[in-house]
């Protein structure tokens, strides 16, 4: 698989079904993968950190999961946060079907898979705010793509809010930690391991 292409709006690969299994001490959940599709043969590194350090989310409102892929983020926060609703969002129609069965066979209703806005748009059926935003971004979209996103999803941070973005050392976690402070951001490393980072950002 190219490594464009789990973040094209339809993946190239053929289907070549999966199951990962999410194993942490408060919950198992066995997640249905697909190629074409961000880390189908297991759960990312990264993904674990994010879930493994990050505080509890929030009990109740808007928590977004920014580039969902088949719903690992998502499916932790809605189990950890059963009176808020989950926004998972994402480019890749086929990681937003994952995502949406993944959800149902759980029985997590609590979870809105949505393709994400064109470049400089925001969806009218999205919320005007969050209170939680959790991502592993698509830092291979280009430094400038990536910045664009950022800007437009951590402004919809609510008062008070934070957001944990978990990024790779080598992929430029320290020079996306200072972007994030030069454009007026609190960008904190709040966990590391394994070459990874966990920011926290706060406005």
């Amino acid at each position: 698989m190219s490594s464009s292409q789990y973040f094209a709006e339809q993946p190239a690969a053929g289907h070549r079904p999966g199951t990962v299994h999410v194993v942490l001490p408060d919950m198992h959940l066995a997640l249905a993968t697909d190629a074409g599709v961000f880390s189908p043969g297991r759960l990312d590194p990264g993904t674990r950190l994010l879930l493994e350090a990050a505080p509890p989310p929030p009990a109740h409102g808007d928590l977004l999961d920014l580039g969902t892929g088949y719903g690992p983020l998502a499916l932790a926060l809605a189990s950890r946060s059963p009176g808020a609703r989950i926004w998972a969002v994402d480019a890749n129609s086929r990681a937003l079907e994952l995502c949406a069965a993944n959800a149902a066979s759980a029985g997590l209703a609590n979870v809105r898979c949505v393709p994400a806005p064109g470049a400089g748009q925001y969806s009218s059926s999205l919320p005007a705010s969050y209170q939680l935003i959790w991502s592993n971004p698509p830092i291979r979209i280009g430094k400038a793509a990536l910045h664009a996103m950022l800007e437009a999803w951590l402004g919809r941070l609510a008062p008070g809010a934070v957001a944990y973005l978990v990024v790779q050392r080598n992929l430029g976690s320290d020079s996306l930690q200072r972007w994030l402070a030069a454009g007026g951001w609190q960008a904190a490393r709040y966990a590391a391991r394994a070459g990874y980072r966990v920011l926290e950002v706060r406005r």
